[in-house]
């Protein structure tokens, strides 16, 4: 159950995401590997920077995967911009 529920957490973090940062989402796969990712960069960012430790519900993982899964897009873009 708690697989479903990270993979979930992990979708609707980088779909969210994929649409703040880009104005789209990046397929149902992409939008996982995003989101699950992600969750494990802003659970770093968070425990590291700010002191905060796991715990805190869903919700709080959601916001913590949405921040990580921001972060990791604006990373993509800053290693590899799109030249349009």
């Amino acid at each position: 159950m708690n697989l479903i529920l990270f993979v979930l957490i992990g979708l609707i973090a980088g779909a969210l995401a994929g649409r703040v940062v880009s104005g789209h989402g990046y397929g149902v796969f992409g939008d996982i590997a995003v989101g699950v990712i992600g969750a494990f960069l802003g659970g770093w960012i968070f425990s590291t920077f700010l002191g905060v430790g796991a715990g805190g519900g869903v919700l709080m993982s959601l916001v913590v995967a949405f921040i990580g899964a921001i972060a990791l897009l604006w990373l993509i873009r800053l290693v590899a911009p799109r030249h349009a």
